[in-house]
Formats: structure tokens, sequence, C-alpha cells
């Protein structure tokens, strides 16, 4: 499960490094699907891994106003700190399956649940980028999980 992880870290700072060439219109820019853009797309994927897995160990998750991140720098230091903080969650995890909730709906849910769907969701969103990209006449940043070095 974890090198599943870092699997979609590498890849969502390949996608930060790979936004470096955009100028920020493109970044901003309102596309068909999902969030509706490269940046928030970014952002969303972050705060949903760090929102669903705060959650589940029972804390009250921080909202962040997207408002303050609408640079290709301030996105990628919020990703990194959440980064932090989902590692450390990651690493107290014992494999326990244990019923779970968030605040913000009423459904029940497995710990592994909720942890197969943050993994999900990302690589969801990367697909996502990728037409985008390919929309946009550029190469996306590769899927692949082979050739990563993550045994």
């Amino acid at each position: 499960m974890l090198k599943f992880f870092e699997y979609n870290w590498q890849v969502r700072d390949e996608w930060f490094e790979w936004c470096k060439q955009l100028p920020e219109e493109e970044l901003l820019k309102n596309r068909v699907g999902g969030i509706g853009n490269i940046l928030h797309t970014l952002l969303h994927i972050a705060d949903v891994e760090y929102s669903w897995l705060y959650a589940i160990e029972g804390n009250e998750p921080i909202e962040p106003d997207f408002s303050e991140y609408e640079t290709l720098e301030k996105a990628k230091e919020l990703s990194d700190r959440f980064r932090v903080e989902v590692k450390e969650i990651l690493s107290k995890y014992t494999g326990e399956d244990k019923v779970v909730t968030v605040p913000w709906n009423d459904e029940k849910y497995t710990k592994m649940e909720v942890i197969h769907h943050v993994i999900a969701h990302e690589i969801h969103h990367i697909g996502q980028l990728s037409v985008w990209a390919r929309e946009i006449g550029l190469n996306p940043v590769s899927a692949n999980f082979i050739g990563r070095g993550l045994q």
C-alpha cells in the first residue's frame, strides 16, 4: 500500500515540475471535467489525500483557503506540507481495518476502504491531467509504475 502512495507522490511531484513550463493562464484556464483547471486539480489531489487520512485518525480536517495557493509554488508547498502529515499517519498504520467516519458525511467506512479510495482518487485525476496535457499539445508525465524504483 505504501508503494502506491510513494508512486502517487512521485507522479504528483513530476506534474508540479511539468507545470513550470506553462504560463499562469494555462494553469488556471477552465477545462472540461473535474475540478476545472490544472492548478486546482493538483491542490484538490493533495487536499483529498490529507483530509481523508487526517479525518480517519479522528482529527478535524483543516480546510485550506485555496485562494491563498493560486501560484504553482504555493500549491507545491501545501502539497509538501500535507505529505509530511500523511507520511506520519501512514507510518502509524498497523493494518487494523476498523470502521471510521468523516465529518463531511454520515457514511461508515473501513480504514482500508478510505486508503484505497485516496490512492485511486489521485490516479484518476492524474489521468485527467494527462488528457489536458495532450489537449494543449504537450506530452504528459508518465503514469507507469514500472521503472520508478518502487519495489
